[in-house]
């Protein structure tokens, strides 16, 4: 199975391929350069990996929770390939995706995922590994204060994102979590959606290109920064 994932929900800017469970990447921390990044780093992915769009099964992208701009960016970027080449699409979520980079990386098994929403909130999803290697929900993804973030379970929860860092009292106080157990510098990339995607893919859960849609959680988008 070969997938491509893209992200650009954040001030990363990242892409990857999984071709039968091997996987190519690249990231750039490039803030406010998405769209002019997004479309070369994929075509100099595809180039390295000697393929074309139409050997692709699947793209994958980052739907969110993250910046307005840069989701909707990821989102119209899948669409017109998905068109052009006639693939199946399969939205990612961006929490789900830091989760799982941080088992693969930390190796913890109970994650709190946090991104800094703005506003004074949190988006925040709780995920815990399954006996796949990846990440399932527990509860529900919600854009919070974060002194109103709370475990859905007792567990041994490490936790990850900008949000903690932009919140760190706040968010340890709400949690109990004890000190040393985050990695607050840790982001979300496009290597750990196309490892989420081939699940996803396999269980039926693909959409065409025009039900590439952001998530954003919020209604309100009138952020100081995309």
């Amino acid at each position: 199975m070969k997938i491509l994932a893209l992200d650009t929900s954040a001030e990363a800017c990242s892409v990857a391929l999984n071709l039968d469970g091997e996987l190519i990447g690249r990231l750039r921390h490039a803030p406010r350069r998405h769209t002019e990044l997004i479309l070369p780093m994929l075509e100099q992915l595809l180039a390295e990996a000697g393929l074309g769009l139409t050997q692709l099964d699947a793209i994958a992208f980052g739907r969110g929770p993250g910046s307005f701009t840069g989701v909707r960016i990821a989102a119209g970027v899948t669409q017109g390939i998905a068109l052009g080449a006639g693939l199946a699409v399969v939205p990612i979520s961006t929490l789900a995706a830091l989760a799982l980079r941080g088992y693969r990386e930390q190796a913890e098994q109970n994650l709190l995922a946090a991104f800094d929403a703005r506003m004074k909130e949190i988006y925040w999803g709780a995920y815990r590994v399954d006996d796949q290697g990846l990440v399932q929900l527990k509860g529900r993804e919600a854009v919070l204060p974060p002194e109103q973030a709370s475990p859905p379970e007792a567990a041994d929860w490490f936790a990850l994102g900008s949000g903690w860092a932009a919140y760190p009292e706040a968010l340890r106080q709400a949690t109990a979590l004890p000190s040393g157990r985050c990695d607050s510098g840790l982001v979300c990339r496009a290597e750990e959606m196309a490892l989420l995607a081939e699940r996803e893919l396999l269980e039926g859960r693909a959409v065409g290109p025009e039900q590439a849609l952001p998530l954003y959680l919020r209604d309100r988008v009138a952020w100081s920064k995309g």
